[in-house]
């Protein structure tokens, strides 16, 4: 029986399960990171059609926007902004790396032959870090030290940089179509302002609601809730769930709210929709004119993981580690699958027309992302002595 005769409401359940059993299948067996699993089964799903039905739903890009931004908002948590006064080399690879990606990217799209608008879309979205992978191999493989906090500030800065590309580029394909400057800048200008206000003002809000909360699960839960309230309004006003996660994650920080590792990623609910988010990002994807693809995204995937190497390599010394370790930080930022694709359907929400004639010039790059990017950062962090992973 196809899913779409089960339904959605009964193949959901039925493709995330499975998903599930196969992540820990390939995790015990040969220690793979289980969102490679999560991702593949979502690809096959997509190549039969299985899920494609399902997958338009809005609901369901609303869930996936939500699971992302849990992991956002963790993210946010981890990132402390007194760092990069202490070693500003890592804020200036971070910036080095989002201009030399987003360049270097849209030359070589370039000799592809694709347009110049879908070079300036793919260009953005190459410079985004996936914070759902990422995050997700380091609790798996329980990593800490250098290497691990530099790769999560820059995927962090990553995703910063890339919205404000990518709505840079909305901006720009507004004033090309519209002829309106003032139109153009207002809408860019309010996405971005409005979102970084929102999550802040959760941020200063969040600790006031958390002291009615009893016990760790109730902080949990209202954190849970507040990110599920924060994306709803985000979608609400056309402002941007992401960064308004991420905002909202730093400043609670900054506020000083305490806390654990089980508070952060939201426990079992953190665990329920990364499966969700990874299969959902697989069933986006299409595969008609994917070996076409293939081509383009290796090359791309070449150039932007030699660019991230390259821009950790240099400033390595400078800012404080080893050449090996400055060459793993920018290998472990390769994922990036989840973010770009959730971005780009975001603005195809917003009216950007462009955002769904991009996706078959992506798509080859995003397949090979979904399943080899977690697998390079697991091993970068293995290779730079900080996985500390549990024994089974």
């Amino acid at each position: 029986m196809s899913a779409d005769q089960l339904g959605p409401l009964v193949a959901w359940p039925v493709m995330l399960l499975a998903a599930w059993l196969a992540g820990e299948w390939v995790f015990r067996r040969w220690h793979l990171p289980r969102v490679c699993a999560y991702g593949a089964l979502g690809l096959m799903l997509a190549s039969v059609g299985a899920s494609r039905e399902v997958a338009s739903h809005a609901s369901l890009t609303f869930m996936a926007n939500v699971a992302l931004a849990l992991t956002l908002f963790e993210l946010g948590y981890r990132v402390n902004p007194r760092w990069f006064r202490h070693n500003p080399w890592v804020l200036v690879a971070g910036v080095a790396q989002a201009l030399l990606t987003f360049a270097v990217v849209f030359w070589v799209s370039g000799r592809f032959d694709v347009a110049v608008d879908q070079r300036l879309v793919l260009a953005s979205l190459c410079v985004a870090s996936s914070p759902a992978a990422i995050m997700r191999v380091t609790h798996e493989l329980r990593s800490s030290g250098q290497v691990t906090e530099r790769l999560l500030h820059l995927c962090a800065l990553n995703c910063l940089f890339a919205v404000l590309l990518l709505k840079g580029v909305v901006g720009y394909w507004h004033l090309e179509t519209s002829g309106d400057l003032g139109k153009a800048a207002f809408n860019s200008l309010y996405v971005i302002g409005l979102s970084l206000v929102a999550g802040a003002v959760f941020g200063v809000v969040a600790p006031v609601l958390n002291r009615l909360a009893t016990g760790s699960q109730g902080t949990t839960v209202t954190f849970a809730f507040l990110v599920l309230l924060l994306t709803g309004l985000a979608q609400s006003l056309h402002l941007s769930p992401l960064l308004a996660a991420l905002a909202f994650g730093l400043v609670a920080r900054e506020r000083r709210v305490a806390l654990s590792h089980a508070q952060r990623n939201f426990g079992a609910l953190g665990d329920v929709l990364a499966v969700f988010l990874f299969v959902f990002i697989g069933s986006l994807l299409s595969w008609s004119g994917l070996l076409a693809g293939l081509v383009l995204g290796a090359a791309v995937l070449a150039a932007r993981s030699l660019t991230h190497a390259l821009v950790n390599l240099s400033i390595a010394r400078v800012s404080g580690t080893t050449f090996r370790k400055g060459a793993l930080t920018g290998l472990a930022l390769m994922p990036m699958s989840a973010f770009a694709l959730l971005l780009l359907e975001e603005s195809r929400l917003y009216g950007f027309d462009l955002a769904r004639d991009s996706l078959p010039v992506i798509v080859g790059l995003l397949v090979l992302l979904d399943v080899i990017g977690p697998f390079v950062t697991q091993r970068a962090l293995m290779l730079a002595g900080e996985a500390h992973p549990k024994e089974h």
